[in-house]
């Protein structure tokens, strides 16, 4: 395998937490093999005519202070690069709607864009897991707070409700009929009834935890368990989730099962999905995170096979 020219689309990488950031692992295991790394972010991105190109800096990384230095910077054509990883964090706002669109004019014969373009916007994270009835729970999504008042009440007076748009666990609430605040909160998500949310049936095991896995061109590749403080519903591990060592269990592999012919066919190659119990509750597109938290409680090194699968896509382009 020839050294490749790899783009990475992400958020600033000054700010990165780089003992728990996927996107920073996954550079530090291609640079280890001699690939080209190039740094760049939204903003940088363009079309002249109707070529996609950006503006973007060489630089190299290292779990150090400081963790990352740029080099030479250019701009040229995005088909200069072998690869592209688009790993810009939700939410999936306008911008990033634009920049997937853009990333659709790469020519798919030069260049992987990992995951692809029409895939990020064919799969809402919450929405997205509608197309599989059978592996999760009861949903409704709607904007009508007398509806989603009925659904609460059908569920036994409770229920978990979720921005359509929102990431890391924000917006997401417990409510329960027998709160004062629960007719405010509804207002307040729909915004009067104006925007549709989606609520399902609450999930006892999220005390429990609420399993991240890892998913590899449509096979788990590992998981860990993010366990609710005693005072959250959500198991976030930005808002204080503890993880915990977990393994894979046969509805686990299942729910995998299931989705990888439609994950695959929509170029999801990299995502993580949210399982509570039983149930598919999210599944991650756009920059699925939770490498280090298994690697660490596991002793293992995920990106490798990560970057194995980048080499063997790449490779079959260069061979087309």
């Amino acid at each position: 395998m020839g050294i490749l020219k790899i783009g990475v689309i992400m958020d600033p990488i000054e700010k990165i937490d780089i003992d728990k950031d996927t996107t920073f692992v996954l550079m530090l295991e291609a640079q280890k093999r001699g690939h080209e790394l190039y740094y760049m972010e939204l903003d940088d991105l363009s079309i002249r005519g109707t070529t996609p190109e950006a503006h973007f800096c060489r630089v190299s990384v290292a779990r150090a202070k400081p963790h990352h230095e740029f080099k030479a910077a250019a701009t040229k054509p995005l088909n200069w690069f072998d690869v592209i990883l688009m790993r810009k964090d939700p939410p999936f706002d306008m911008k990033f709607f634009f920049a997937t669109q853009l990333l659709s004019l790469v020519d798919e014969q030069k260049c992987l864009v990992m995951n692809h373009p029409w895939g990020l916007r064919e799969a809402n994270e919450k929405l997205y897991a509608l197309n599989f009835p059978e592996l999760i729970p009861e949903t409704l999504v709607s904007c009508n707070i007398a509806q989603l008042k009925r659904f609460m009440e059908e569920r036994g007076g409770e229920m978990i409700i979720k921005p359509l748009d929102g990431c890391g666990g924000s917006g997401v609430f417990y409510l329960n009929e027998k709160d004062r605040n629960t007719n405010a909160l509804l207002e307040n998500a729909t915004a009067n009834g104006q925007n549709p949310i989606m609520a399902q049936r609450y999930l006892s095991e999220i005390r429990k935890g609420d399993k991240r896995i890892i998913v590899l061109n449509g096979e788990p590749l590992g998981a860990v368990l993010r366990v609710p403080r005693e005072d959250e519903n959500r198991g976030n591990i930005h808002v204080g989730g503890q993880c915990v060592k977990t393994d894979l269990t046969p509805r686990d592999r299942e729910i995998c099962r299931v989705l990888s012919p439609s994950l695959k066919k929509l170029g999801l190659y990299f995502v993580g999905l949210d399982v509570i119990g039983d149930y598919l509750t999210e599944v991650n597109v756009t920059s699925p995170t939770g490498v280090q938290e298994i690697n660490s409680l596991n002793k293992v090194n995920l990106e490798r096979q990560v970057i194995d699968f980048v080499e063997k896509k790449a490779a079959e382009l260069r061979q087309v």
